[in-house]
């Protein structure tokens, strides 16, 4: 956990200091370009990996003959994705009406192909649980790669800056996966090896495609119908939303999965792992993301300048649909390591008809009504999540409330606390001073009570601090 949260929490670090320097040297409209083909890219990763990693991590007995397969399969489609993105770039770019698109596409999506060439060797490590390989793999490769984005923004390479940085990376990044990785494929194709992995990942793949397209609907939408520099400041707002959100869920989930298929066969002792972690999760999620709607104007403006404050509305708004984020992962994670992934599907089906329900109520108010849309949407899918972990572990949606709940609503009363001492006190601050003051007079009194009420989360903490 330390090596992974290491990797996860280095790696946004920087990316997200580098995506602050970008912000102050590149326009709303040339973040929006780019969310504009967002969608594009999440569908063809999907495709090209297929959910064979996942089949991969669980498989207990997984040899060089499983890995060679899946990785010719993962080439196979790579290419056949780039091939289709290729031609239909144009098409995707007359949809938005951005003529650059079709270029901008046609470069970015190169990797794919790259990417298609490590991911077995990256999910080796991942299946070793060898975080600290991962670590070392990441840093530098990133590193590398933002220094180059920033570069080519500050010399006059506009959305083009963009583009070529997350291929640097991936070409360093998967440099070193060869370079770590002593296994190399096998000039084989074993179908009935395919055949395994493949009746569990298509359902997988399925599933994240659904997913995908779907979390990428209301950029489409917001793409089409409003301006490049609109949809700009949601994808602003949804990435900084995001930071904790998404960091603390992929980190987490990068132990937890491999972890619970050690356990899949315990399911009280699985339960036990589970609720645990689910409560540490949200210890640490809610009181961030509460904290961020408070100050979110005076750290937009600091961050990112005068010119993104329109996307301070849409980022108080859309934490909220964040707070649940990482139980909704978890629960999915039960259904994997059991090998479910029917299930998985069969609770995607019913989600994404939900959510086109949710979005077509919501659209005609708006983004403003876009955002509020995902966060209803957020709490009625948990209740769709939660329903076979109630089954399996007898652990269902009312019960995980039960222990969420007080953490959840000490970190939404301290918001209050802490929104009323800023409008009559420190509202007329300088940026800076007035985010230090309200996050640290914020974490005093959630600190504060929290031990004096001994919430076990505390223990939790002390307990992996000790080992």
């Amino acid at each position: 956990m330390i090596w992974t949260f290491s990797q996860q929490f280095g790696v946004q670090l920087i990316t997200f200091a580098v995506s602050i320097i970008l912000a102050r040297l590149l326009l709303p409209s040339d973040f929006g370009t780019i969310a504009m083909f967002s969608v594009v890219m999440s569908v063809a990763s999907s495709l090209v990996d297929g959910g064979m990693s996942s089949s991969l991590i669980r498989s207990t007995e997984a040899d060089d003959r499983d890995l060679s397969t899946i990785f010719w399969f993962n080439i196979m489609v790579a290419v056949a994705m780039y091939l289709i993105i290729f031609f239909t770039a144009p098409l995707i770019a007359n949809f938005y009406k951005v003529e650059i698109l079709t270029s901008v596409i046609r470069v970015y999506s190169i990797t794919i192909i790259i990417r298609s060439l490590t991911a077995v060797q990256g999910t080796r490590f991942v299946k070793a649980m060898d975080f600290k390989t991962l670590f070392k793999i990441q840093l530098p490769s990133l590193i590398i790669g933002a220094v180059s984005g920033v570069v080519m923004a500050y010399i006059g390479f506009g959305i083009w800056a963009l583009v070529y940085y997350p291929i640097i990376q991936a070409v360093i990044g998967g440099v070193q996966l060869w370079w770590y990785s002593k296994w190399r494929p096998l000039l084989l194709f074993d179908q009935p090896k395919f055949k395994e992995h493949f009746s569990f990942g298509y359902k997988m793949t399925l599933s994240g495609l659904l997913d995908t397209v779907f979390n990428n609907i209301y950029t489409i939408l917001i793409g089409k119908y409003f301006s490049n520099a609109q949809l700009g400041y949601y994808n602003r707002a949804d990435n900084l939303k995001q930071l904790p959100v998404a960091n603390l869920s992929t980190a987490l989930n990068k132990v937890t999965f491999p972890l619970f298929a050690q356990l899949k066969n315990n399911d009280e002792k699985l339960k036990e792992v589970y609720k645990k972690l689910m409560k540490l999760v949200i210890f640490i999620i809610a009181p961030v993301l509460f904290l961020m709607m408070i100050v979110a104007e005076p750290m937009i403006r600091f961050l990112l300048t005068d010119k993104w404050l329109p996307a301070v509305p849409y980022l108080q708004v859309l934490v909220l649909s964040g707070i649940l984020y990482p139980i909704h992962a978890y629960n999915l994670n039960i259904l994997n390591v059991k090998g479910r992934s029917d299930l998985f599907l069969k609770l995607e089906f019913w989600k994404k008809g939900l959510q086109i329900i949710s979005l077509l109520a919501s659209v005609p108010f708006g983004i403003i009504g876009i955002v509020w849309g995902q966060v209803i949407f957020s709490v009625l899918a948990f209740f769709i999540n939660t329903h076979y972990t109630g089954k399996y572990l007898k652990y269902g949606s009312f019960q995980q409330l039960k222990d969420l709940m007080p953490i959840i609503l000490l970190s939404a009363f301290l918001a209050s606390v802490i929104y009323l001492a800023d409008h009559f006190f420190f509202n007329k601050w300088l940026d800076l001073p007035r985010l230090i003051v309200l996050s640290l007079i914020y974490a005093g009194l959630y600190l504060g009570i929290v031990w004096i009420f001994k919430f076990k989360e505390i223990n939790y903490i002390k307990e992996l601090i000790k080992k």
